[in-house]
């Protein structure tokens, strides 16, 4: 801390980490630590597979590649700090390096969220205007959406963390928890927080809330059309190109709704740490599981990869 005329300001933050307990370490090292190396293996042998497969080159697999590059930094934004901690204890981040690594995780989780509408979107164009969907979902108009996407979570990020970073900072530097996230930074603030939580919160209700009445919007509509079809082989693949999709939404807003959209002098810092590791470990990690257990084509060409890697190697 730097002594100023008014006070102190805050140069530099502690972060307290995951748990005080010393037993606990070991374990959440053990188990942050596998749980990133399945996440990355996940989500890079996802990214791989459909970049390599010719046959995964549509609109639905190129929306699910960009989910799992997301989906790599997003995690990789918080899960080091979380494991430097559990290693030293307690850490030290520079003030800017927490706005930095708040406005990484923002831009992301922000990013991530409107790509799952952009993916129900192309959902509903594929069950229920299929005949009209190679024009619809074009080359073109997937990188449009997915660069509004991009820019949405963007503009998300630097509303968060312009209004976060632009408190006073002079009641203590201890963040309870493991990364600089939201709710435990803008606790730390001496000055007035009901204006600034007011706007995070119609920030994140608003990225939030859109992006879910598209998800829902859209899913009204598939459900309409699947309850709609005489046929049992097109009922059943109208399901199952849907429930990967609706499973990750399901998991993925049901945490952010609990975290963000409640002001931050409602929250239990406890709590906040176990939601956390879920929506920015676990659920990166479920994602590529989630898609490639239920779908076929991924499975057939992960197949044909494994085959190939063993022809290549002379196995």
């Amino acid at each position: 801390m730097t002594l100023m005329e008014n006070g102190t300001e805050v140069t530099e933050f502690i972060l307290l980490g995951l748990t005080n307990a010393p037993e606990l370490q070991v374990p959440l090292l053990i188990m942050i630590t596998l749980i990133y190396l399945i996440n990355m293996t996940g989500n890079l042998g996802m990214l791989m597979l459909i970049l390599w497969d010719s046959r995964l080159h549509t609109p639905m697999y190129y929306f699910l590649g960009n989910l799992s590059l997301v989906d790599i930094f997003y995690s990789s934004a918080v899960t080091p700090t979380a494991v430097a901690g559990l290693l030293a204890g307690k850490q030290v981040i520079s003030y800017n390096a927490c706005a930095g690594q708040l406005f990484l995780f923002s831009i992301f989780a922000s990013t991530e969220d409107f790509l799952l509408a952009a993916m129900a979107y192309d959902r509903y164009a594929a069950v229920c205007k299929p005949l009209h969907y190679s024009t619809t979902m074009t080359t073109h108009a997937c990188a449009c959406l997915t660069m509004a996407c991009y820019a949405g979570g963007f503009l998300n990020a630097c509303i968060h963390t312009g209004e976060t970073f632009r408190a006073s900072f002079c009641k203590s530097n201890m963040v309870h928890h493991f990364f600089c996230d939201i709710p435990a930074v803008m606790v730390l603030s001496c000055s007035d927080r009901n204006i600034r939580e007011m706007v995070l919160v119609y920030a994140d209700s608003f990225v939030i809330c859109s992006a879910l009445l598209v998800i829902l919007i859209s899913y009204m509509f598939i459900f309409i059309a699947i309850f709609k079809m005489n046929s049992g082989e097109g009922y059943q693949k109208a399901v199952s190109t849907c429930v990967s999709h609706f499973t990750a939404v399901s998991i993925f807003y049901g945490t952010l709704i609990f975290m963000y959209l409640q002001p931050s002098s409602s929250h239990s810092m406890d709590t906040d740490k176990t939601v956390s590791v879920f929506y920015t470990m676990v659920i990166p990690m479920l994602n590529p599981l989630v898609y490639s257990l239920r779908n076929k084509e991924v499975k057939r060409a992960f197949k044909k990869a494994v085959e190939k890697t063993k022809y290549s190697l002379g196995i």
